[in-house]
Parts: C-alpha cells; structure tokens; sequence
C-alpha cells in the first residue's frame, strides 16, 4: 500500500511539473494570475486651448475613436455618427467571429453611465496598456497596443479632449467574453512606466510611421494567419471582414501594380476623405 502510494504520489508530481512546462511553453501563467498592471497615479492633464485643438483632431480624425464608442447610421454612406451619441458607446460589434459580445463602452463625460467619473490615469491606462478603469483586462479589439506609441502629449490632448465632449446618458452593458478567451487576453497588457516622447516628425516618411502605427492600418490592411500577420504582405490587403453585409476583404494598400501604385496625391486625399475611388464606392467596413 505504501510502495502504491508513493508511486501514485510521484506520478502527480511529474504530472504537475509536465503542466507548468506546457503552461509556460505556451499560454503562459497571465490567464491564470492577472494581468500585467501598474498602480493608478493621481495625475490630472491641464486642459489648454493647444491639447483642446489637437485632442479634437486625435480623436475624431487620426484615432477615430467615435468610430466605435458611439451609434452609427450604417444606412448611409462611409456609416456617419447617429447626432448627439458620440463618445456614448454602442451596440456590440457585429464581426462574425468575435468570441463574444463586445461593446464599446460610454467614454463620455456622463458621471452616471460613462467616464465622468474616472481618473484622468484610469482613462490613460485603459488607452494606452489595456487596463479599464475597474481593472479588468479590454478586449484587444480595443488598439491599445497600437495606442501604447501615441506620445504622453498626445495621450493629454485626447483625455482632455474626451472631457469636453457633452456627456452622453447611456448604459452600456459589460463585454461578455467566452471562456477561455476572457482569460487568455490577459495576456495582452502591458504597463508603460516610462515617459513617451514626442514622435520623430522631422521627415514626411518619419511622420507617415507614427500615423500608420498609431492608427492601426495593419490591423486591417495586412492578412492575417492564425491571428497574427503575415510579414511578408504588410499593408497588402485581404483581411476578411464577415457580418450582416456579408465578407469585405480589405484593400492592397501598397505601392504595388495589384495595390495603389496608380495613386497621385490628390486621389489618396479624396479617398480617404470621401470613401471613393472616383466612381467607386468603398465600403465602409
């Protein structure tokens, strides 16, 4: 009985160090003990008509943050914002795919069913390193990690931006995420502890950089390939987007004869601001 206990005894040990190797060679151990996260800090962002002017712009052009966080009229052309939601959260998104109900949550000032109440901090760490201001982890559908590069100005501007905006009564509910995603995103936070400098703007091409990253066009614009995209065709199209309109697969955006080598200056502006190649209608997805 004893040699039967010891064997069964050594039996589980070996079984517990094969399940922290695997554990550790391939989710690893934030699923299971949290995300990474900094303590909070009681920082305010002084509000100046400079970070009001480039908020403004950051958020509803270069950040399109309103793009999610508030109702839009998918009736009508490039799905302009539903007047007097913006920044009041929405629907959950509608992506076939997702692994759950994801829902932009009210970022507006509205101190009972938005950010009203938040800390300046809280919406800097929910912005930039994926931690919401109750501390659990966003779903990456959320570009922190494309946001964790916007400058600490930059991340000023947008905060004071944010706090401007009319407040927005609207209860959104919580994101609902289906077991074990809700767990294994925990994986994708990251504290930032040191100061961000201002971007390197000095040449046009160093500018583009910053946009591009900050804005996430890879996310749409580059194929992916069990979640993760293919290097070798950056910014080359064929990301699939399937919903109620059907499957939408993004644009080669490169300067490639099948992408956008034909492209003078003048047609990349009106496309990006109209949502037409000439004649040709994009869709707005």
């Amino acid at each position: 009985m004893k040699k039967l206990l010891k064997i069964l005894v050594v039996a589980l040990g070996v079984l517990i160090v094969l399940l922290a190797v695997a554990i550790t060679a391939t989710v690893g151990w934030r699923p299971f003990v949290g995300p990474r996260s900094r303590p909070l800090t009681d920082r305010k962002f002084e509000a100046t008509p400079q970070r009001l002017a480039r908020g403004e712009y950051l958020t509803e052009n270069l950040l399109d943050c309103f793009a999610c966080h508030s109702e839009r009229d998918w009736t009508k052309h490039d799905a302009p914002l539903v007047p007097g939601t913006n920044g009041g959260g929405s629907a959950p998104f509608v992506l076939q795919g997702l692994p759950g109900k994801v829902y932009p949550p009210n970022i507006s000032p509205d101190k009972e069913t938005g950010a009203g109440n938040w800390t300046d901090d809280q919406l800097a760490r929910a912005i930039r390193e994926g931690i919401g201001h109750d501390g659990r982890t966003l779903f990456p559908l959320m570009p922190y990690q494309k946001f964790r590069n916007l400058s600490d100005e930059d991340l000023a501007s947008v905060i004071v931006y944010l706090r401007s905006i009319p407040p927005v009564h609207h209860v959104v509910p919580k994101t609902e995420l289906i077991f074990p995603v809700k767990y294994l995103i925990r994986s994708a936070p990251e504290p930032i502890s040191q100061p961000v400098p201002e971007p390197d703007l000095s040449t046009p091409v160093r500018r583009g950089r910053y946009l591009v990253g900050v804005t996430g066009c890879r996310d749409c614009h580059t194929t992916q390939k069990d979640g993760q995209p293919v290097e070798s065709l950056d910014l080359a199209g064929g990301f699939v987007f399937r919903g109620p309109w059907g499957a939408v697969a993004s644009a080669n955006i490169t300067p490639d004869a099948s992408g956008i080598s034909y492209y003078d200056e003048k047609l990349f502006l009106d496309t990006i601001h109209t949502g037409y190649v000439k004649a040709r209608r994009l869709s707005q997805i």
